[in-house]
């Protein structure tokens, strides 16, 4: 069993990927729903900010999606690991989310977005520790890790 594999494996993954789609589609419905644009002015700031943000979310989550789905194509063995670990398939970056102007927006936005960026940095930093040369593995955990994938 790989280092990545151990960091990441399939039942994690499946998670990992239930919880975007999961999210991509209350975002959807709720940012489609215009409910916050019934309660806002359109020319004011807060439903440009409301736009915006609507757009930013969107972009995190399908970085998210498309980053799991290169993740599942290696699991399946449908990518080649220097394949899935191109630079072109990397996680990406997007803009970060205005605390002072998200405060404003109604509970309900607040939580897609929170949720959003909880996601989106929890798959950075498995990204990176994929990405961290491992450190030797002592014997006894080598011993268990290959027991372990035998069975």
């Amino acid at each position: 069993m790989g280092y990545r594999n151990f960091l990441l494996t399939p039942k994690v993954l499946d998670a990992l990927y239930t919880e975007a789609m999961l999210l991509a589609d209350e975002a959807r419905s709720y940012f489609e729903s215009g409910r916050f644009n019934e309660e806002c002015d359109p020319a004011n700031l807060l439903a440009v900010s409301f736009s915006c943000e609507s757009l930013k979310v969107t972009t995190r989550l399908m970085h998210c999606i498309a980053w799991l789905l290169n993740q599942k194509a290696l699991h399946s063995g449908e990518l080649t690991d220097g394949e899935a670990w191109n630079r072109d398939r990397a996680l990406g970056e997007t803009p970060a989310s205005d605390p002072l102007m998200i405060a404003r927006f109604p509970a309900e936005a607040q939580e897609i977005i929170r949720a959003s960026e909880d996601l989106f940095q929890r798959l950075q930093r498995l990204a990176r520790r994929m990405n961290e040369k491992p450190s030797p593995v002592p014997v006894v955990q080598d011993m268990f890790l290959r027991l372990q994938s035998a069975f």
